[in-house]
């Protein structure tokens, strides 16, 4: 079935990993490109293959076909490569050398298929010290800079879940960057490697904090700058229900709104930016905000410039009214999960589509995506690829 969207014709191969590769190729899919994903199939008891269980619940593996193969043999290895040759795209997330111990590189790819676009995912990048040690996402954003700014100026940094390495530094920053490669494409018709690192990518999203570290506008000690939460007027609140309300009037006339709508004619917002002040504000804000609910001071502020809005957890952001009305998430396989972002005027995309399980088509979207049958077919007697018993 043909898909729509803005990336509608593209074909993408996703060398099957965890979290930002992942990530990059649910936007790619998302938006209409047909990614293929190709499993890994490992030996298990009596010589059988096991793949890693794809479920409903693998979100991240929305939107594309899979097929599971043994690339320890080289009849897999040759159908990856014939997949390469009628691909735009290769997405791989291992650690550097990997893909050239499979006979996969970027240098085999690209001889056979010069205008392939080569998305290289790792957490270091392909040179550095640190580029064949493992790591993990607060290990990127520790060395990138970004864990420091992160937490209380008397307490340890605070890890911001996986958001920042994995998929802001990561996962987007390739899809980004494929899609530049592919821009470049049309004039050169060349494809090229795309090294995208957490490590270059987390350090990338704090670039405007070193331009004010330049100005003097930003300490270097955690958790005293204006937007690190010690500011009365850029930070969250405890409600009377034990809720949160996160409040942003960064602005005098936000500022000022604020006052109003919350009782506070006491505070003088001439003085804003006064640190003296900030710690008898900090408590008084603190001490309304304890006087009622959460929707209660969501019912009174969000229709308001006040810049201040409940915070939502993961279970609860689908049903905000503001969400509900821009369908910002949506059910999938009876998961409910953000929906696909931008959007898109003239070419919308499709609805997602659940995950599939690894290896569920068998060899079917190789015959789809025009691998020649010999090709298939020694791959099939070789044993090197998972196909499903027939269903009786």
């Amino acid at each position: 079935m043909t898909k729509r969207g803005p990336l509608a014709g593209l074909r993408v191969v996703e060398m099957a990993g965890l979290a930002p590769a992942p990530f990059a190729c649910m936007v790619l899919a998302d938006l209409g490109a047909e990614v293929l994903r190709v499993d890994r199939a490992k030996s298990g008891e009596n010589g059988a293959y096991v793949v890693a269980p794809f479920g409903p619940s693998d979100v991240l593996g929305r939107g594309r076909r899979s097929v599971a193969l043994d690339l320890k043999h080289p009849a897999a290895v040759d159908a990856v490569l014939a997949v390469v040759e009628e691909a735009d795209v290769l997405v791989e997330g291992f650690r550097p050398g990997v893909m050239e111990r499979l006979g996969l590189g970027p240098d085999v790819c690209l001889a056979r298929n010069p205008r392939l676009v080569y998305g290289r995912m790792t957490g270091w990048g392909g040179q550095g010290p640190l580029a064949l040690t493992a790591g993990h996402d607060i290990d990127y954003i520790a060395v990138a800079g970004a864990l420091h700014l992160i937490g209380r100026p008397d307490d340890k940094p605070l890890p911001p879940a996986n958001l920042l390495g994995d998929f802001g530094g990561g996962g987007l920053l390739l899809a980004f960057g494929i899609l530049a490669a592919l821009y470049e494409r049309v004039g050169s018709g060349s494809g090229q490697v795309v090294d995208a690192a957490m490590v270059d990518g987390a350090a990338l999203l704090t670039t405007m904090l070193h331009g004010l570290v330049h100005a003097g506008a930003w300490s270097d000690q955690r958790g005293t700058n204006l937007l690190s939460g010690v500011a009365p007027f850029y930070t969250t609140y405890e409600t009377a229900d034990g809720g949160y309300m996160a409040v942003g009037a960064v602005e005098p006339e936000f500022y000022r709104e604020l006052l109003t709508r919350i009782g506070a004619a006491d505070v003088d917002p001439d003085r804003q930016h006064d640190r003296s002040t900030w710690p008898a504000t900090t408590a008084r804000f603190e001490s309304i905000f304890r006087t009622r609910t959460r929707q209660e001071w969501a019912t009174l502020l969000e229709s308001s410039d006040a810049c201040a809005v409940p915070v939502m957890s993961l279970t609860e952001a689908p049903g905000h009214p503001h969400n509900v009305a821009r369908d910002a998430f949506v059910d999938v396989g009876g998961i409910v999960q953000p929906a696909p972002a931008p959007r898109f005027g003239r070419t919308p995309p499709d609805a997602p589509l659940p995950p599939r399980p690894s290896g569920g088509e068998g060899v079917e979207p190789l015959h789809d995506w025009g691998v020649p049958v010999e090709i298939v077919a020694a791959l099939v007697a070789a044993g090197a690829a998972v196909v499903p018993a027939p269903v009786n």
